[in-house]
């Protein structure tokens, strides 16, 4: 359930400036994974704001305008596939949330991660599995990234039309696995994530 319990009980332990983080895009098979940070007014309530995954493309958009413009600060940031390919999907999601993080023009106390994973942060941090669903600064967070990275998809889909991105989202679809073996990966695809499926048809 969605409440600010998190927040007041990191308050009794004196933390003022708490922000949420959250990322998108880890699943994929292209395109660049995109975290958000975000710091809310304290106990603000936000009509409809949830898990991004609870939510329809619309509302998501919708609610993406409504953060940004209450947060005390919010902001986004990614990692490459370039940097995917390099370090792992894991070690990026994690470096594009402490990139967004640093981005914040107001600076937290504390940062509540989604998941179970909060390692690298320069800041005191603690990892809340299902935090989306609990915490308003991280459905905050989870919707900016993933209304973000959902927009990077559009633009692959206008540059690379034949591989659908706008329809599937880079997941790994019937539809996009079949693109992928009549036309072969293009630039944004995550040549680690497609090694089975390559060797398999290959």
């Amino acid at each position: 359930m969605l409440n600010w319990d998190i927040e007041r009980q990191l308050q009794l332990d004196g933390y003022k400036i708490i922000c949420g983080c959250d990322e998108a895009g880890r699943g994929p098979l292209a395109g660049a994974v995109a975290a958000a940070a975000c710091i809310l007014p304290d106990g603000l309530e936000i009509k409809d704001l949830d898990d991004s995954k609870k939510l329809t493309e619309k509302k998501r958009e919708e609610l993406f305008k409504t953060i940004q413009e209450a947060a005390v600060s919010c902001a986004v940031a990614t990692c490459s596939v370039e940097e995917i390919e390099q370090y792992n999907i894991l070690e990026c999601a994690l470096l594009a949330m402490r990139r967004a993080v640093e981005q914040l023009t107001i600076k937290p106390e504390f940062v509540l991660v989604d998941g179970n994973i909060n390692r690298g942060f320069t800041i005191p941090s603690n990892a809340i599995i299902g935090g989306d669903a609990k915490s308003p600064n991280i459905a905050a967070a989870s919707i900016l990234a993933k209304v973000t990275r959902d927009r990077m998809c559009y633009e692959l889909d206008e540059k690379y039309p034949q591989y659908g991105f706008a329809k599937h989202k880079g997941y790994a679809t019937k539809e996009h696995r079949e693109a992928i073996l009549k036309y072969g990966p293009c630039p944004e695809h995550r040549t680690l994530f497609l090694r089975k499926l390559l060797e398999k048809n290959g």
